[in-house]
């Protein structure tokens, strides 16, 4: 493929020779996908003047792959008639998407741009919940009848197959509309002519509701691997069918949302370089402020054990090793079990097999932090004596068994908060990572000191 920048160039280069026969038979062989992000950084001038010249189908299958921020700059550059041609001849879900991107006003104002017919789909689109089945569906697929030969069903494929979103999955209705079952299409291509439809009859498909969350959606797609799903309403008439290729763009949105909720903020909702400062400062500084005010209890937890502290300052010395420890041991828990939850790995009926895993795991790797945390102290203080006082086989006891035991609360923090929150109808990302090592810090620093006072008493405690 060539390189984009040479791509960019070469077409700017026919639009300012006003070469426009060129430029068509430039872009001809272009792929929509490959051309889209090409020419979104275009020139104000030259975008207006590319989207003006190009084929029709071009036109509209190179919008719907641009970035939003470069679809409101095309619809900016056109007239009013030729931006009504491109929102006309957008496929539902598509110009759906694209709507529900913009202000209410804004929305309201391009709706009014479209005919009768495709305004009315489009205010059926937009009526369903925000991230519903319903938003996402489209009306372009493709139907036929049980009482048809294979003959007609191809002969009516051909005729009106053209301009559908999918025919790699033909769906087969009754005389109302309601959904008999779904048929791949090859199957249609072996069978025999002369074979009525009927035949090709199976039962095993599966169906949405447009209420359905698209999660949902998402884990049916997964589990039946199918490349698109019919939609039907409460009397199982097939009202839209939904493609794989919106579900690729539902998980990646869903994994964006998790990452950046497992790293401590609110979901952005948009691109990192197109969201404003104001808005992004918003989304982030919530968590930092709650995480700054749970951090405080670590200050007053040390204030509570300010004595132990000057009998045996050393013990200081190790607080940021054994309490990030268990922070650490916690991040990891947390960051296991919710992408497990995603993936379907387990049911929350299964948290006490959970909880059983990060037992054995939790202390294992404690144990583990503890030996080492033993033999640097033992073999510091044999190089170099006196480092940690007299009783330096106190302090390495202390450290590595506080390590086991904060290693392993955390292991079962980080790993049951997520199932709590599920619980709760929460989304279980939002204990993010630095979260629970928030809370680890406070309870880690209990677990320290107590582990502190119960060997050093009556030496240097």
């Amino acid at each position: 493929m060539p390189d984009q920048a040479n791509v960019k160039s070469e077409i700017i280069a026919l639009i300012d020779r006003k070469d426009l026969a060129a430029l068509k038979k430039y872009l001809e062989p272009w792929a929509p996908s490959d051309l889209a992000p090409i020419i979104a950084d275009l020139p104000i001038g030259e975008l207006a003047v590319l989207f003006r010249v190009c084929p029709r189908d071009l036109v509209v299958m190179t919008f719907t792959y641009m970035p939003p921020e470069g679809q409101k700059k095309v619809l900016k550059l056109l007239t009013q008639d030729q931006a009504a041609a491109l929102l006309n001849a957008l496929p539902p879900d598509d110009r759906t998407a694209f709507l529900n991107e913009q202000p209410l006003d804004v929305a309201m104002q391009l709706l009014s741009m479209l005919t009768p017919d495709e305004r009315q789909v489009a205010q059926s689109l937009l009526a369903y919940p925000e991230h519903s089945v319903g938003r996402m569906m489209t009306l372009d697929y493709v139907a036929v009848h049980p009482e048809w030969s294979v003959r007609q069903a191809l002969d009516y494929i051909r005729e009106h197959g053209y301009d559908r979103e999918t025919i790699n999955v033909i769906f087969v209705v009754d005389d109302l509309g309601h959904l008999v079952d779904d048929i791949r299409v090859r199957r249609f291509l072996i069978s025999p002519l002369d074979r009525p439809v009927r035949e090709l009859l199976d039962g095993n498909y599966t169906m949405l509701s447009p209420a359905d969350d698209r999660e949902k959606a998402l884990e049916l797609f997964k589990k039946f691997d199918r490349v698109a799903l019919p939609v039907v309403d409460d009397n199982r008439k097939l009202i839209g069918i939904v493609t794989v290729d919106d579900m690729l763009d539902v998980a990646e949105e869903e994994a964006t949302e998790d990452i950046q909720k497992l790293g401590g903020t609110e979901a952005l909702d948009e691109p990192y370089t197109t969201i404003s400062l104001a808005r992004m400062i918003k989304k982030r500084a919530s968590w930092l402020v709650i995480l700054f005010l749970g951090e405080m209890l670590t200050a007053t937890a040390l204030k509570y054990y300010e004595s132990e502290l000057e009998k045996a300052i050393v013990l200081s010395l190790f607080l940021p090793l054994v309490v990030s420890s268990g922070g650490n041991a916690g991040s990891q828990a947390a960051t296991l079990v919710i992408r497990a939850l995603a993936l379907g790995e387990f049911r929350l009926r299964d948290w006490w097999r959970v909880m059983r895993r990060e037992l054995v795991a939790g202390f294992s790797l404690g144990v583990i932090l503890g030996v080492i945390g033993f033999l640097r102290i033992s073999i510091w203080s044999f190089v170099f004596p006196g480092t940690y006082g007299d009783h330096w086989i106190l302090v390495a006891a202390t450290v590595s068994t506080a390590l086991v035991g904060i290693v392993l609360w955390g292991s079962l923090m980080g790993s049951m908060l997520p199932l709590i929150i599920k619980r709760a109808g929460f989304d279980p990302a939002t204990s993010s990572a630095p979260f629970i090592a928030t809370l680890v810090d406070v309870t880690g620093l209990i677990i320290y000191f107590t582990v502190a006072f119960m060997i050093m008493r009556g030496t240097m405690l």
